[in-house]
């Protein structure tokens, strides 16, 4: 779901990427004598320096890493192994996956500290067996100079997409393999309804619809506007969040991002964490459920991941505030919904799009 990703999401499926160091000797007796706790995420997780080793350094508990690949693998992996998992916390798992998570019994309830101050509409389970850690809105972007010097207007809406005006202009992932994918197949279902997705998304192939496996290779590879990208597309599925980012990392500096967002096309995935069942080290999962919850990590998540943290009393960099998207009407299926049909959309997608 985020959009920065550390070096270290180049290693194999569940390789152990980092081992914070120890900084403290030895676990209070409130964590039951454990001494370390593993945090199985998605290969885009990342928080400032120093900011992961303070829980450590408050804890006496050392943090291992466990990085899995994207949000949809990280699942699936824990799926793999429920019962007896690699790993004591998984963080990562969407609204687009959860579903899949709560049916294989992933995860055992727990309230976090600080859930109080979770807007009610982010709350994944009812039986607190996800915590909201964040959230984020997948949507179309747009390269500002491309369209200003081609004089073609910015679509307005997933419709405008099909108009032979934008053919061979939109780069996306594919749902099979992608979060943000997934997430925009999503957003059609829901725009368009059972009965017209599949026809929409045949006029997009037909006006020449681009699809890559997964972000990095549609907004670095595809798109033309981003910083680090040399592609020819000036119309691509990413985040609200594109432009801070933009701006953040621009070199040379500029003051207003090269990227737009399309607000009437965002799909909105909250993204939590939760103690996996048969962890090794449930007291200490906890308390990490818990700092991920903190306004410490809290304050650190906007420019961090680029997403929004799910605490409302959090006060955002000034940065976020400027330049990324706020999209008040998004798309946003239920859950359940999404558990029930989502490979027999996915397949048929595939039948669609690509075959």
């Amino acid at each position: 779901m985020t959009i920065r990703v550390p070096p270290c999401a180049l290693v194999p499926a569940l390789a152990l990427c980092v081992a914070l160091p120890l900084a403290a000797c030895g676990a209070g007796s409130d964590t039951g004598g454990e001494t370390s706790v593993r945090l199985l995420t998605h290969d885009s997780f990342v928080l400032s320096d120093g900011v992961l080793a303070s829980f450590t350094e408050e804890t006496g508990i050392k943090v291992e890493l466990i990085l899995g690949g994207d949000a949809g693998q990280v699942v699936n992996q824990a799926i793999l192994t429920n019962g007896n998992p690699q790993a004591d916390v998984l963080f990562g798992v969407d609204s687009t996956f959860l579903s899949r998570a709560l049916d294989a019994d992933l995860f055992v309830p727990y309230k976090a500290d600080g859930l109080d101050q979770v807007d009610p509409a982010l709350l994944l389970d009812p039986e607190h067996r996800v915590t909201p850690i964040d959230y984020g809105d997948v949507c179309l972007n747009y390269d500002k100079a491309w369209f200003a010097e081609h004089g073609v207007p910015v679509p307005a809406s997933l419709e405008d997409l099909v108009d032979p005006a934008y053919e061979d202009l939109l780069v996306v992932e594919n749902p099979a393999t992608s979060s943000p994918g997934l997430a925009f197949l999503l957003a059609s279902i829901q725009a368009f309804g059972v009965d017209g997705w599949e026809a929409w998304w045949g006029d997009l192939r037909a006006n020449g619809v681009e699809v890559v496996d997964d972000w990095e290779g549609a907004y670095n590879g595809s798109f033309s506007g981003g910083g680090a990208s040399e592609g020819t597309r000036p119309l691509v599925v990413s985040y609200a969040s594109s432009p801070p980012a933009e701006v953040l990392y621009a070199d040379p500096p500029v003051d207003e991002s090269p990227v737009g967002v399309i607000d009437a096309s965002c799909y909105r995935q909250v993204e939590g964490a939760g103690v996996l069942t048969g962890a090794a080290h449930p007291e200490a999962a906890r308390r990490l459920i818990d700092f991920l919850l903190s306004e410490k990590v809290q304050a650190d998540i906007p420019l961090s991941m680029f997403v929004f943290p799910a605490r409302t009393d959090v006060e955002l960099p000034e940065l976020f505030v400027t330049h990324a998207a706020r999209p008040t009407d998004v798309y946003e299926l239920a859950a359940d919904e999404v558990g029930a049909h989502r490979e027999e959309w996915i397949d048929r997608w595939t039948d669609l799009v690509l075959r």
